[in-house]
């Protein structure tokens, strides 16, 4: 028997929430993200049927990522370009995660207020989500959230991350292009920068290369630019490029983009692009594997009943992590 949902039947809210997201209905576009980013066990069947009949529509978005540390202007720069690729014609869809709080797990989802111009247009569409904690500055559901954009028609799909750096590898496991905006003043933020995102980004930009830190963007720009030369690029058939950019000023904006489009065709041109999306698709596969995993060992009743008494055991020192782990994963594995 189906499950009822607010006197709705399973099959009928999932083909609403398919006929919403194809005829470009907002309403039940946001409806199916909620849908695909709940975390309740009963809506997983839900979630994969609709997922299940969107996959078909998926996979012809151009999808970027941009990250940068809190403070370089993120929102600032993503609205900038939003309204630079409507102008052009283009859809636009924009998952912004916003932090969770640690303490209470909230989220202050501010970014529709941040993009107040791109939010109200037509041809663009802003999400935001809480990132749960979840490391990479994604959400749990971000790479499901994307492909419901594209399935609702939206050409490009940007992605704007916490920038919290921690692991953003989960980030550019799920783009095409990788960004990392940066401060001017190359000269601290080359100290603190860390090589592995370097490594992963295809293009840099320097914000607010605008008034009397132009001088230092552009400083800043050519700086990375050397910095980049230390490392091996991450794709054969692409050399990261770096670019000074005023979000406030609308200034490279253009020149940016171009970049990203020029970075498609590399990838398009030599096969790497399918690859790439092979890749994260099969990488995405382990990852939803290792989560069920962990949610299935903490749920399984012995192990469930010994977790506090061992966590105790190893914080008194009483017992070795290792030693821990090895008696809660025995039980599991009975």
């Amino acid at each position: 028997m189906k499950r009822e949902i607010g006197h709705v039947s399973e099959e009928r809210a999932v083909a609403e929430c398919v006929r919403g997201v194809v005829e470009g209905d907002r309403r039940l576009l946001a409806k199916a993200i909620t849908l695909v980013e709940s975390m309740r066990r009963e809506d997983a069947p839900l979630r994969e049927e609709l997922l299940a009949r969107l996959l078909p529509r998926t996979g012809c978005a151009v999808r970027v990522g941009i990250t940068g540390t809190p403070g370089v202007g993120k929102s600032t720069f993503i609205e900038a370009l939003g309204l630079f690729l409507v102008g052009r014609g283009e859809r636009v869809s924009v998952l912004a995660v916003d932090p969770s709080s640690p303490v209470s797990g909230g989220s202050i989802l501010g970014d529709k207020t941040r993009m107040e111009q791109l939010a109200q247009h037509p041809e663009a569409f802003i999400r935001p989500s809480p990132s749960g904690g979840s490391l990479g500055g994604v959400a749990n559901r971000t790479r499901e959230a994307l492909l419901v954009c594209e399935a609702a028609g939206f050409g490009v799909a940007l992605v704007e991350t916490v920038g919290i750096g921690q692991s953003e590898i989960v980030v550019s496991s799920m783009v095409d292009s990788f960004c990392v905006l940066l401060q001017p003043g190359a000269g601290d933020a080359l100290q603190g920068m860390k090589k592995g995102v370097l490594e992963l980004a295809d293009v840099l930009a320097v914000n607010k290369a605008d008034g009397e830190q132009k001088a230092a963007a552009e400083r800043a720009r050519d700086e990375y630019a050397r910095a980049l030369g230390l490392f091996s690029p991450g794709a054969a058939v692409w050399t990261p490029r770096v670019l000074a950019v005023s979000a406030r000023e609308k200034v490279g904006i253009d020149a940016f983009w171009e970049t990203l489009l020029a970075h498609r065709e590399a990838l398009l041109g030599s096969g790497e692009l399918e690859n790439k999306r092979r890749r994260q698709a099969r990488a995405w596969m382990w990852s939803l594997i290792e989560q069920g995993l962990q949610e299935s060992f903490r749920e399984h009743r012995e192990v469930k009943s010994r977790i506090a008494e061992l966590e105790r055991a190893v914080e008194e020192q009483r017992l070795t992590p290792a030693a821990a782990a090895q008696t809660l994963l025995e039980l599991f594995r009975k």
